[in-house]
């Protein structure tokens, strides 16, 4: 699974496990309460949902974006 996490700071591809909607919602909220700053969320879902960081490439398509200036997890339509 690909999700992408949109920010004013970056904008990260992550690869991973598959996660309903609700569950990276939750995964989300509780990466914004340990994190110091928006970069640090990405490290926080690479560490405890094993994530890994892909490099970025706008043209690939995801399942899901984390937009991390709004607080809003939806998925795209392409």
């Amino acid at each position: 699974m690909l999700i992408e996490m949109d920010g004013y700071d970056q904008q990260v591809l992550l690869s991973g496990p598959s996660y309903t909607l609700e569950q990276l919602n939750k995964f989300y909220r509780l990466a914004k309460k340990q994190a110091t700053s928006s970069i640090e969320i990405a490290q926080f879902f690479c560490s405890k949902y094993q994530f890994s960081r892909i490099p970025y490439d706008a043209t690939l398509q995801v399942a899901f974006v984390i937009d991390t200036d709004t607080g809003r997890v939806y998925s795209p339509t392409y």
